[in-house]
């Protein structure tokens, strides 16, 4: 699947991973329900649709991996193969899916529109919210103690400010991105780089 990677692909993947280790802690302490407020579906978005799918979707790999191996990059400067019990990884996997479709919808158009750009981000956000939040309330109820009263719908309503934010963000960054793309794609030309 990720064969014949040239060097700029790997360090446009490196970067993403980094970004997105930076995204997790920029507000790393403002939690609300146990679930940490960060810009991470945002970076997953930009990254597969900067990147492609494949590459996007490798990014957030790389990303995940280190944060399992124990550096802290995950939320709240976290990490290490705990996290796999953490009600929250569920985003973390997400972030994989989100890249890898973010980026597959406007791959599917030789020369995607505003709102190619627009459905691909906001696809990406509803994969990250559903996996994410139906991940969260599984584990909470299979692994992590469940707070008092803890609920399907108590789970969704700690995610309405962090999907304000997300919405907004999302909005922001699908509007960007086709700038971001032609500027890319004209500095790395030279380069011919695959996505």
């Amino acid at each position: 699947m990720f064969v014949k990677l040239k060097p700029l692909d790997i360090v446009s993947a490196a970067l993403f991973a980094a970004l997105m280790g930076i995204g997790a802690n920029i507000t790393a302490y403002l939690v609300i329900g146990g679930v940490p407020i960060t810009l991470q579906p945002i970076i997953a978005m930009i990254a597969g649709a900067l990147l492609g799918s494949r590459l996007g979707a490798l990014s957030m790999i790389i990303y995940m991996l280190i944060g399992l191996v124990g550096i802290p990059v995950f939320a709240e400067f976290s990490g290490g193969f705990r996290a796999l019990v953490s009600p929250t990884f569920g985003f973390i996997l997400s972030f994989i899916l989100t890249a890898f479709v973010t980026g597959k919808i406007i791959e599917r158009k030789q020369n995607p529109s505003m709102a190619v750009f627009f459905i691909a981000a906001f696809t990406g956000l509803v994969i990250n919210y559903l996996l994410g939040t139906n991940y969260m309330y599984y584990a909470y109820l299979w692994i992590a103690e469940a707070p008092d009263g803890f609920s399907y719908s108590m789970v969704w309503a700690w995610m309405i400010l962090p999907l304000i934010k997300d919405i907004i963000f999302t909005a922001l960054a699908a509007a960007s991105v086709p700038k971001l793309q032609r500027l890319l794609n004209k500095r790395l030309k030279p380069f011919q780089r695959t996505a």
